[in-house]
Order: structure tokens, then sequence, then C-alpha cells
């Protein structure tokens, strides 16, 4: 499916957001890659075979403590 060199990880791969965007809507928070997979902002994932990928999410940790 990938024509580009060298070829764009599968949607299978673990580096799988490492291919390249071939379109991107910013406004609307996802990106289609060449694998076909569906790249959200938040992080989250759609697998061309209907896997959810959920948010990779950090916790904010507070600075200082509450008191």
């Amino acid at each position: 499916m990938c024509a580009h060199t060298p070829p764009c990880p599968t949607a299978e791969a673990p580096d799988r957001e490492a291919a390249r965007p071939i379109a991107h809507h910013p406004e609307q928070g996802w990106s289609l890659l060449c694998n076909q997979v569906l790249h959200f902002e938040d992080t989250g994932e759609l697998l061309p075979n209907g896997t959810i990928i959920a948010p990779r999410r950090h916790l904010a940790v507070p600075v200082g403590g509450a008191a």
C-alpha cells in the first residue's frame, strides 16, 4: 500500500504513528496515515481492522501538592 522509501510501518507495527499523513484535519482533530490508521490528536487511534487504541494520556501531577 505504501509507495514511500523506506516504506511506512504497517498498522500492526508498534511504531505505526510514524507513517506519513495523507490527510490532515487539525480543525477536526484527526489525521489519516499512509498505513490507513486514523490518528486522533488525543493520541487515540482507529486501526483499519476496526481495533480502537485508547488515548495514552498522562496524568497531571500537582506541583507542591494539595494542602
